[in-house]
């Protein structure tokens, strides 16, 4: 169980307990072609395809892509927030 204490935890449990995650590649929100990242919820990672060598192209997020979460966060807060983990839906296209 991570520390209550920890730095990444900031409040996320009103938006991110109990709910579907899954893992899958990241890509650019097709909804706003302006929208070029995302950052984990908890440690800010930066998932991009960008291509740098230091951003994310895989990881958990919420089933509407809204929220990202890196797999290190993933593995420490799973318990805590008591996540469902479910298979990838079939992604929109617009």
């Amino acid at each position: 169980m991570p520390d209550p204490g920890d730095w990444r935890l900031a409040g996320q449990e009103r938006y991110l307990k109990g709910v579907e995650v899954c893992r899958w590649t990241y890509r650019q929100d097709p909804k706003n072609a302006k929208w070029d990242h995302d950052h984990c919820s908890f440690c800010w990672a930066k998932f991009s395809l960008d291509g740098r060598p230091q951003t994310l192209r895989e990881g958990w997020s919420t089933l509407d892509e809204y929220h990202w979460i890196c797999d290190r966060c993933f593995a420490d807060f799973k318990e805590l927030f008591e996540w469902h983990v479910v298979d990838a839906p079939s992604r929109l296209t617009s």
